[in-house]
């Protein structure tokens, strides 16, 4: 079977993870590549032997079964809307939007198309995760008490698009946080309610660098995240479940569970590798374009991440608890 042929806009960092991606994948390739920075796009291209642009609109005129935005979040909307309109299937990489006003102009605009969207969100690609969500369902754990997530390393922000709330729409809650709400909602269903406080930072960023986060879920379970930017924990797990009959942790380089009748950890999973993430994400996408697998992240999951993270932060300018409201989209 030919392979699908993917466009990618946006050249930057995270470009050369999907790079790496495409190499290794055999159903689909990357057949073009957009920046704004003509070199970079270029630079992209010759690696994956495909052709490079400087305008999104000249990539959508080549011949694609599917396109990529890798662009930052607040002109997400508009360039998603232009590949829709020509029902180009769309892959976007989190955080969708910077509010939920564009997340639903771009899900409205891939109904009307009638073609395939949703969000690249990459810990929901990984084995481990997916692996532990399994582990949970079966009841090994018991009833779950607590969940934890922590995504905490010292980067220098200054300078990188991430921290300029015109372009990203916030700081580490928006960015890394994304991450967050979109795995408590798998391990664990519909998020209820959110509690923010920001912690402050060292950068002298104009966003937030540090933030502790805590989310109810409707089944009762109490989650608890910790995002920074400003510290490096070196912390071996990224997630820790607690149970009425054992713990289970996500690791970087290892992942376990151990119930409370065992002695022994059973380790079920070599921690987070970023390269089959990411080939997990498009993969995951060609699949389901040819009608072979459903989405992992449906476009209800997606508005869902938007609707939390809007929660989250008005949360934090109040210092209250605010509620998540999440309605089911309309069927077509």
């Amino acid at each position: 079977m030919n392979k699908l042929k993917f466009g990618l806009v946006g050249a930057g960092g995270i470009a050369q993870a999907y790079a790496q991606a495409f190499n290794e994948s055999t159903c689909c390739e990357l057949a073009a590549v957009a920046d704004v920075r003509p070199e970079a796009a270029a630079a992209l291209a010759e690696i994956v032997a495909g052709k490079a642009y400087d305008d999104y609109r000249q990539l959508a005129e080549a011949e694609l079964d599917a396109v990529i935005i890798a662009t930052p979040p607040a002109t997400h909307a508009d360039i998603a809307c232009y590949f829709l309109d020509k029902k180009i299937p769309v892959l976007c990489e989190k955080p969708l939007t910077t509010n939920v006003v564009d997340a639903e102009r771009m899900i409205a605009a891939a109904e009307k198309a009638g073609v395939q969207f949703t969000m690249a969100s990459k810990f929901r690609y990984c084995e481990d995760v997916i692996k532990a969500k399994g582990i949970i369902a079966g009841g090994a754990l018991g009833e779950i008490l607590q969940f934890e997530n922590a995504f905490t390393a010292k980067v220098d922000m200054s300078s990188r698009w991430n921290s300029d709330e015109a372009l990203s729409g916030g700081g580490v809650l928006i960015d890394n946080g994304t991450h967050s709400v979109d795995i408590i909602r798998y391990m664990l269903g519909a998020i209820d309610s959110v509690l923010v406080v920001d912690a402050g930072g060292s950068q002298g960023l104009a966003v937030d660098e540090n933030v502790k986060m805590f989310a109810k879920t409707r089944d009762g379970v109490t989650a608890s995240v910790d995002l920074t930017w400003g510290i490096n924990k070196e912390l071996p797990n990224f997630v820790s479940v607690y149970g009425t009959h054992g713990t289970l942790h996500i690791g970087w380089r290892e992942s376990r569970y151990k119930t409370n009748s065992s002695p022994d950890w059973t380790v079920f999973g070599s921690g987070y590798d970023k390269v089959a993430s990411f080939k997990g994400k498009i993969d995951n996408f060609a699949r389901a374009l040819r009608s072979k697998e459903e989405l992992y992240i449906t476009p209800e999951d997606a508005l869902a991440s938007v609707r939390a993270i809007e929660a989250a932060y008005r949360s934090m300018r109040q210092n209250l608890w605010q509620p998540v409201v999440e309605r089911k989209m309309a069927a077509n």
